[in-house]
């Protein structure tokens, strides 16, 4: 047995709002949102984007973007998948905390069979649905597109507004000038 030890990401934090994500859609939902330390799943954190969008300046989504490359890379190199993106919003020091955590599988041929399964919908779940256990190479493309999709990208800097006259206050302007009485100063 390997064993794999990871840091913390809770440890002495005050989290608000807690996601576990695997960038898929089948039976990953929570219903009941309420209440204190409840990890949420990924279509909770889609549903919550249009009131609370989670913002990561460019320098941030590289970092993060890279590091999700480099990890599912090598997770799939070792033939792994099953993993989850952890995500937590720290409102108190203004921080995001993010981890790849799970109980993570070699893709043995029980979880090929779980697949098959799972596809077919046999035991459940709509066939329209990609199941959630898929090769390593599927679910590091499925990871990596939806992570990417997950965090919006606020510029770093936001461009100056551009000022053009209108063009109803420019024939304003023309027309007055044209009915206007001339004015000459005597010296």
């Amino acid at each position: 047995m390997d064993i794999l030890v990871m840091e913390n990401l809770l440890f002495q934090r005050n989290l608000t709002r807690l996601y576990d994500l695997k960038g898929s859609s089948r039976a990953r939902y929570i219903p009941d949102s309420s209440g204190s330390n409840k990890v949420l799943l990924d279509q909770n954190f889609i549903e919550s984007m249009p009131t609370s969008p989670i913002f990561v300046g460019n320098k941030g989504k590289r970092r993060l973007g890279r590091a999700i490359w480099n990890d599912t890379s090598f997770l799939a190199s070792i033939d792994v998948m099953d993993y989850s993106l952890l995500v937590g919003i720290d409102e108190e020091k203004h921080e995001l905390v993010l981890g790849i955590i799970d109980f993570m599988r070699q893709y043995t041929w029980d979880k090929h069979l779980e697949t098959w399964v799972k596809t077919a919908g046999i035991l459940g779940g709509p066939k329209s649905a990609a199941p959630t256990v898929i090769s390593p190479k599927q679910y590091k493309t499925r990871f990596r597109n939806a992570m990417s999709a997950y965090f919006l990208l606020v510029p770093d800097q936001w461009p100056p507004p551009i000022t053009t006259p209108s063009k109803s206050h420019s024939e304003f302007s023309e027309g007055n000038s044209q009915n206007a009485p001339s004015t000459t100063s005597a010296e």
